[in-house]
């Protein structure tokens, strides 16, 4: 195990102790890579890949023969224990093993039906332990990244960045939505990307007005909002980016909108600093678009945190006020949605630093290209 895993299953046996907490047991993916370097993808036919059950003296990793082999060679540190009729029926002997009476559980993540059938199966063997929910024990240590992490999230965005170039050089009126999107898709993965942070968003014309539009058959025209919203990830980290380009010459409504949009992206990083609030940052880049005519055509959060996923905290929004601390990475997102005409957002991810905020996107952060 190294010392940057080790100093974070300190921190997390520190808040055990405080919460008078026997055991935590781990299941929300990124939190189980986080504290172990175990890479298993949960996917929607399975509750859990596995479980980490970090107690005050021991390191567990509880799995099946899928990944019996994998847990093994990836976390050090760890004993593997292999179930192999399901976690539940196995959760009593571990925790009696370890001691446990008092075991934690991620909230946000166990099923009503698992907890149920741990809950069945601990009262069957006449456990002494109780299930206690917990929230953001893992997840707010993540709020805070290392350089390692940083650079990972840094390359991850280069990809998608030099993917994004690539396509433009290809988008001609007539190609759809669902091409571009494909194209986009295509581009990163054949670049070496791990995955897709989230499936791309392609949309043009009237259906940009959607922030979270799915690509549609709809084809591409001159002179019409085209906006991208894509993010690729690498070695277990995210990028988020949107971009809105135009093909041929922006009218002077574009013209305006994209104006609007961009210097409010641009106000919102400037005031990005360690011990701002992410309330006052949104407030910016919104009291900027209202000004400028937009009032109530801006209905999302500026931003949001990325990292092992690409949504998490801390927020920059008018209604959950985080407190920036150095070493967070977050977007800064805002966008003008015209119903019946279209939208443009522009997006940067940033870093916050004690004076200031770096921006990540490659070249040119401020000046993005808008013609294709």
């Amino acid at each position: 195990m190294n010392s940057i895993v080790q100093k974070r299953i300190t921190t997390i046996r520190q808040a055990l102790a405080e919460k008078k907490l026997d055991a935590l047991m781990v299941s929300v993916q990124e939190n189980r890579y986080y504290l172990s370097g175990f890479t298993a993808e949960d996917s929607q036919f399975d509750e859990s890949a596995g479980v980490l059950i970090i107690s005050g003296r021991r390191l567990v990793l509880a799995t099946d023969s899928r990944y019996e082999l994998q847990a093994s060679a990836e976390a050090a540190g760890f004993e593997i224990v292999c179930h192999k009729s399901g976690l539940e029926k196995e959760l009593p002997e571990i925790a009696k093993s370890l001691g446990i009476h008092r075991l934690g559980f991620e909230s946000v993540r166990l099923s009503h039906k698992n907890h149920s059938a741990f809950a069945d199966a601990l009262g069957k063997h006449k456990s002494p332990v109780t299930l206690v929910p917990t929230e953001n024990m893992v997840e707010a240590l993540r709020q805070i990244k290392s350089e390692n992490e940083i650079q990972r999230i840094t390359n991850a965005l280069r990809l998608a960045e030099q993917a994004f170039s690539q396509v433009l050089d290809t988008i001609r009126p007539g190609m759809t939505e669902r091409q571009a999107a494909w194209a986009m898709e295509k581009a990163m993965r054949e670049s070496g990307a791990q995955g897709l942070s989230f499936p791309v968003i392609v949309a043009s014309g009237p259906n940009s007005a959607l922030p979270h539009a799915i690509p549609t058959d709809r084809p591409l025209n001159r002179g019409e909002p085209i906006l991208f919203d894509w993010g690729a990830r690498l070695n277990e980290y995210c990028s988020d980016t949107t971009r809105t380009v135009v093909m041929g010459e922006p009218d002077d409504r574009f013209k305006k909108v994209f104006d609007t949009v961009v210097k409010a992206r641009d106000m919102a990083i400037a005031a990005i600093k360690a011990g701002v609030s992410g309330t006052r940052v949104d407030k910016i880049a919104r009291d900027h678009i209202d000004q400028k005519g937009y009032a109530g055509k801006f209905g999302h959060s500026l931003g949001h945190g990325t990292g092992l996923a690409v949504h998490e905290a801390p927020r920059l929004s008018p209604i959950k006020d985080d407190r920036l601390e150095a070493g967070m990475v977050v977007t800064v997102e805002p966008g003008v949605y015209l119903p019946g005409w279209g939208g443009i957002r522009m997006e940067n991810q940033v870093v916050v630093r004690p004076d200031g905020a770096q921006v990540l996107n490659d070249a040119n952060p401020f000046d993005p290209r808008v013609r294709v």
